[in-house]
């Protein structure tokens, strides 16, 4: 795997966000097997971040991307959000969503769908609005390091959420238990941990540019989120896969969890 791994500068030059959202987050009319996975993922979102079930002031998710589907329920829990990513790009690709530049990608349909599923589709431009309150920083992240946000300094957060991160900026084993450990630091003990990985992956497409991912397994996840300090609450392993021409893998893993005091 290390041989053909994508390294992380590779993100600076190659990384396309606009492409990358309209291969994977459009919500089309006609569902895809993309769509689907990201209904589904709402859906998932909608019941970790339910106010019966979670509180804090703080989230920090490590590896945003482009994207800002992952907070649209968790802003009606916290008061500040911060999202972090190794390329510069895909932080201004939020930075333009935010200042509501002209033509920026278009959320309203999963906003839409977020809404529908908390009971009010009508409120949908009420939640845009308090998301562009909520989300106060855009943070440079490398969770290969021991200081994943460099000199930057935080609270430490209620709730650390990461979707799809680790396992491509992770080129073995060993990195990806390490980069757990890093990421640690950004949370408080007895916060909560919200993961999403892909499983037993190789690669992802974004049209014709290949990007790593690290194939993992779960019993492998567990075992690194374990000595990183985590115990788990909830795990649970999806059968669902994305069309195999935009990426190589075997199911989706979610994990809930708590740092241990």
């Amino acid at each position: 795997m290390e041989s053909n791994f994508t390294p992380k500068d590779a993100y600076l030059s190659h990384f396309k966000p606009r492409t990358y959202l309209e291969t994977y987050y459009t919500l089309a009319p006609n569902p895809s097997k993309e769509d689907q996975i990201l209904k589904f993922i709402l859906r998932k979102m909608a019941e970790i971040f339910c106010p019966d079930k979670m509180k804090g002031d703080l989230l920090i998710e490590v590896g945003s991307g482009p994207t800002i589907y992952q907070f649209l329920s968790a802003c009606e829990i916290f008061k500040e959000i911060v999202a972090t990513d190794y390329a510069e790009q895909n932080l201004e690709e939020i930075n333009q969503w935010l200042k509501k530049e002209p033509g920026t990608f278009d959320w309203s349909p999963v906003v839409k769908y977020v809404c529908e599923l908390e009971g009010d589709r009508e409120k949908w431009t009420e939640k845009k609005e308090k998301l562009r309150q909520k989300l106060k920083q855009l943070l440079k992240c490398d969770v290969t390091q021991s200081q994943p946000l460099g000199s930057v300094s935080l609270p430490q957060a209620d709730c650390l959420l990461s979707i799809y991160c680790l396992e491509t900026a992770c080129k073995d084993l060993p990195t990806y238990q390490q980069a757990l450990k890093n990421i640690s630091s950004l949370l408080k003990p007895g916060g909560t941990l919200v993961l999403f990985s892909v499983l037993k992956g190789h690669y992802y497409m974004l049209k014709d540019y290949k990007f790593s991912i690290l194939p993992l397994t779960p019993e492998e996840i567990k075992d690194a989120l374990e000595k990183a300090g985590f115990e788990c609450d909830k795990s649970e392993v999806i059968p669902r896969n994305y069309d195999k021409a935009h990426v190589n893998h075997d199911g989706i893993i979610i994990w809930v969890g708590r740092k241990l005091k």
